[in-house]
């Protein structure tokens, strides 16, 4: 095989697709598919797909906020993030709403730094992830609830942050994809930034 090092799209024939489980945010789905010369059942979390946003300061600083996550039993450290789950709503515009119910900022400059998929092996679920720059408060501050209601914010240096991934001292998906893209777009001179309206091909739902 040549050319570049690239996934290959693949569509089976679906035999059966039904929802095996309906949850609050996202549901389970079991699917029967033809694969070589044979048919498989699988099941897996039909996620509707979710945004980050590495907010970066005019100092190299990258906002970050810590909340309790209850499957793991760790008040982490993430970046700003949420789930698409506004019906046709674009994931950039997905992206600003979450930055500024959030964290209350809106964001002069935006750049698409990443996209990826979570956990294919179990999941659906697709992450893009964005780069926003010219920060300023909104002036509105949105009221949080549930796991929202105590979160904390700390603005760190892009290095420190990039260290405490390094170390294994934060451990989420999001923020070690952001800031690592980050830190290697930084070091290129921003060269390798994309549009942030992209046509998301991969995200199957969008």
């Amino acid at each position: 095989m040549t050319g570049p090092l690239a996934d290959e799209g693949f569509e089976p024939e679906v035999l059966t697709s039904e929802r095996a489980f309906a949850g609050r945010i996202w549901d389970v789905r079991s699917e029967t598919f033809r694969y070589l010369d044979g048919t498989l059942t699988r099941e897996f979390v039909d996620h509707p797909g979710a945004v980050g946003i590495v907010a970066l300061d005019d100092e190299d600083r990258v906002l970050l906020i810590r909340q309790y996550r209850h499957p793991i039993r760790l008040r982490e450290w993430e970046l700003p993030a949420g789930i698409m789950d506004v019906d046709h709503e674009p994931p950039l515009t997905t992206a600003k709403r979450e930055l500024a119910e959030e964290v209350d900022l809106a964001a002069a400059e935006w750049r698409l730094l990443a996209d990826y998929a979570v956990s294919p092996g179990g999941s659906d679920e697709m992450i893009r992830i964005y780069l926003a720059r010219g920060l300023e408060a909104t002036g509105v501050a949105f009221d949080r609830t549930g796991e929202e209601r105590d979160m904390e914010q700390r603005w760190v240096p892009l290095e420190e942050a990039i260290d405490a991934v390094r170390d294994g001292r934060v451990q989420n998906s999001i923020i070690t994809v952001g800031l690592l893209a980050t830190w290697f777009e930084r070091s290129r001179g921003w060269t390798g930034l994309k549009d942030p309206e992209t046509p998301w091909t991969r995200h199957r739902k969008h």
